[in-house]
């Protein structure tokens, strides 16, 4: 008769402790590396059509305009009328800073006159590129300020309406 021993085996521990500390460590280093998608929406405004133009125009005169043109930045108020221009700079882009500086300024003095205005009308040409157009945009709609000892955005004109630019304003090669 064969006999048949019975070995007998003690069964290992799996030893996960070095796995969990790491685990610990690099889940929040990841989701402290983590960049969530912000999406922005920005509300603008089709351009009125030439009837309800005209009726506006009658209406209420005094609309605020800025020109993106090739070579500078024209402010317009009542529409039509210049206001300022603002060149662009050495590096051939717009001055968006002192059209701000300007806007701030322009801002308070209604505020002081009791004029609330709140939008301005953007013409831009077709072959303005997307973020210089988005760059003018935030320019106009508002400005960074410190209140209380932090920094937050004041508004200048958050009601934006797009138009285009006519094409003798564009400035561009004739």
């Amino acid at each position: 008769m064969i006999r048949k021993h019975k070995v007998s085996q003690n069964e290992a521990e799996l030893d996960i402790t070095s796995f969990m500390n790491l685990m610990i460590v690099l889940v929040p280093v990841l989701l402290l590396s983590l960049v969530f998608t912000q999406i922005r929406v920005l509300n603008i405004q089709l351009p009125a059509q030439t009837e309800q133009l005209m009726q506006q125009e009658q209406d209420n005169p005094q609309v605020l305009e800025l020109e993106l043109q090739a070579q500078k930045l024209r402010l317009n108020y009542p529409a039509g009328q210049l206001l300022r221009e603002f060149a662009h700079n050495e590096q051939g882009e717009p001055d968006f800073a002192a059209l701000s500086a300007f806007l701030q300024d322009l801002k308070l003095t209604w505020q002081q006159q009791q004029i609330e205005k709140r939008d301005i009308s953007i013409l831009a040409p077709e072959s303005l590129d997307y973020q210089t157009l988005v760059s003018a945009m935030d320019t106009v709609r508002s400005f960074k300020t410190v209140v209380a000892a932090s920094v937050v955005d004041a508004e200048l004109f958050p009601l934006i309406s797009l138009g285009q630019l006519p094409a003798e304003h564009s400035g561009g090669p004739e």
